[in-house]
C-alpha cells in the first residue's frame, strides 16, 4: 500500500476562527480583540516571539482568574471549538478513498495554536501526529513554561520530519540528508492545507518539493483576497472554499490528487523494473 500524508492549518482552516476565542479568552473575562491587542503589545515591548507571548498570556489570565492550568483542563477546551462543515466526516471519507486506490493516507497537524486544546477537540483521533505550541507540564501536571513554540518560519521543519520519518520534536535525524529512495514518505504525495500568509513558508517549501499546497477559506465570512494573492504570486497551486463535505469543490480536488499519485506512483514502478532489466544486462 502506497502512502501519502495530508498536513493542515488548524486555526482557519479546520477550526473557523482561532482556537482561543471559542472558550479561552472569554472564560478570562476578555474581549477577543482585548485580548490579541495585550499579547501583541507585549510581543512588540518585549521583543518576543509572538506565539511565546499569547503562551505567557494565557498563563496569566488564567492564574488571575483562578482556572485551571492543568493538561486535561486545556484539552478540555478544545471540545468547544467549532470546525468548518463536514471536518467531522472528511477523514474518514478520505482515507476510503484513497484505499479503493491502494493509498494509505496519514493525516498530520502543522499549527502554530496550543496542542493540548487540539488534542481535546472532535479532529484529534484521527491525526497521526499534532505538530504545535504546548506547555512543558510539572508532576501534578500544571503548565509552567512553553515546551514549544511553533510560528510560521519553523512550521517548515514539520515537512521534513514528516518525509524522513523522524517524527519526535527532539529528533535530530531531521538533518539527515537522504535519497528520495529512503524517505519515509517522498515530498510528492504529500498536500498542505492552510487559509493564510501564515503558511506561506509551508506552501512554498512543498511546492518546490513537487507536493500540492490548497489555499482554503471562509465563504461565509471573508472575500478570498487572501488566498488569491497567494495563488498570484505562485504560493499555492489551488485555492477552494472551507467546507469538507462530500461532494464539495475541496473533498473533489483531493480525490483528484489522489489519483494522481496514485497514477504516479504506478508510473515509477514502472520506471524501477525498467531499470532492473537494463541494470541486468
Amino acid at each position: 500500500m502506497k502512502r501519502m500524508a495530508i498536513c493542515y492549518d488548524f486555526d482557519k482552516t479546520l477550526a473557523i476562527d482561532d482556537m482561543q476565542t471559542f472558550s479561552f479568552i472569554p472564560s478570562v473575562g476578555m474581549k477577543i480583540d482585548d485580548f490579541w491587542d495585550e499579547s501583541d503589545s507585549m510581543a512588540h515591548s518585549g521583543s518576543m516571539d509572538k506565539n511565546l507571548s499569547w503562551m505567557k498570556m494565557m498563563l496569566d489570565k488564567a492564574e488571575a482568574s483562578g482556572l485551571s492550568l492543568s493538561r486535561s483542563a486545556f484539552e478540555k477546551l478544545g471540545e468547544r471549538i467549532k470546525l468548518y462543515p463536514g471536518v467531522s466526516t472528511w477523514f474518514d471519507l478520505i482515507n476510503a478513498y484513497a484505499i479503493t486506490q491502494g493509498i494509505t493516507v496519514e493525516h498530520y497537524i502543522i499549527s502554530s495554536g496550543l496542542k493540548e486544546i487540539i488534542q481535546g477537540s472532535l479532529v484529534a483521533p484521527y491525526i497521526k501526529r499534532i505538530y504545535a505550541s504546548a506547555f512543558y507540564y510539572s508532576p501534578e501536571d500544571v503548565a509552567i513554561w512553553p515546551a514549544q513554540a511553533i510560528n510560521y518560519t519553523n512550521k517548515t521543519q514539520y515537512l521534513f520530519r514528516i518525509a524522513k520519518g523522524a517524527f519526535e520534536e527532539n529528533d535530530d535525524r531531521v538533518n539527515d540528508s537522504l535519497s528520495e529512495q529512503e524517505l519515509y514518505l517522498p515530498y510528492r504525495n504529500m498536500i498542505y492545507i492552510g487559509d493564510s500568509e501564515t503558511d506561506i513558508p509551508c506552501m512554498n517549501l512543498l511546492k518546490k518539493k513537487g507536493g500540492t499546497s490548497i489555499g482554503v477559506y471562509d465563504a461565509h465570512k471573508s472575500c478570498p483576497k487572501k488566498v488569491h494573492q497567494l495563488f498570484k504570486e505562485d504560493r499555492i497551486d489551488y485555492f477552494v472554499p472551507a467546507d469538507y463535505r462530500e461532494n464539495k469543490p475541496l473533498f473533489h480536488l483531493v480525490k483528484k490528487i489522489i489519483n494522481l499519485i496514485q497514477a504516479r506512483e504506478s508510473l515509477q514502478e514502472e520506471t524501477e523494473k525498467l531499470q532492473e532489466i537494463v541494470n541486468r544486462v
